[in-house]
């Protein structure tokens, strides 16, 4: 079993986690943390990394528990990603074939962050067809008997996990960018994406 915070659109490196576990644990019951894949995540554009951030409503001077965050829609980033997500893989080979399946994700307005981001996880796993049971915690600890994988929502880690190369839209111009949002890997590679995850040699 692996522990694992439920994220936005996952960098790959938690999918390799997840495509090689026999069972998932999210974490629900862990105070917010600024500047992790909670409410971001990366894409390549003809530009290089892009990050896409979900606007959050902030509680001044209050800790939160992840859970219990609320979405902030009021700069209609919803409609914004999307678009981003069109123009930065429109040409990949398999955008066409799951963008109908995606676009649940940003038509529908969540109250919680964590629903958004468990929603993105199921629009993941039925682009992979990878079937795993998850569950949830109900409470919050620091050291876990399970592999705590709870550190790859940092975003500002500088930790690199030397991931295979694969197709990617922009290659040529710029080069292969490293563990993007788990969407980069599907839509360049569509199928053979879950294969990709179950063959990399990632030491956690």
């Amino acid at each position: 079993m692996v522990l694992l915070h439920p994220t936005y659109f996952s960098p790959i490196i938690q999918y390799i986690a997840i495509a090689n576990c026999k069972e998932i644990k999210f974490e629900f019951e862990d105070n917010y943390q600024k500047q992790s894949y909670r409410n971001r995540c990366y894409i390549g554009t003809a530009q290089g990394k892009l990050q896409l951030n979900v606007p959050i409503k902030h509680t001044k001077g209050i800790k939160q528990k992840t859970k219990d965050v609320k979405i902030d829609y009021k700069d209609d980033w919803n409609n914004l990603h999307l678009k981003s997500l069109i123009t930065a893989y429109n040409s990949a080979p398999f955008f066409e074939y799951y963008v109908d399946d995606l676009l649940p994700v940003f038509t529908k307005k969540f109250n919680f962050l964590l629903d958004l981001n468990l929603k993105t996880h199921e629009f993941v796993m039925d682009a992979l067809q990878l079937e795993i049971q998850s569950s949830k915690t109900d409470e919050f600890f620091k050291e876990s008997a399970c592999l705590d994988l709870r550190k790859l929502a940092v975003a500002k880690s500088e930790e690199h996990f030397n991931l295979t190369s694969y197709y990617q839209v922009f290659n040529e111009n710029i080069g292969f960018l490293q563990n993007l949002s788990i969407l980069d890997l599907i839509f360049n590679e569509g199928p053979n994406a879950l294969n990709y995850l179950e063959t990399q040699q990632i030491t956690f």
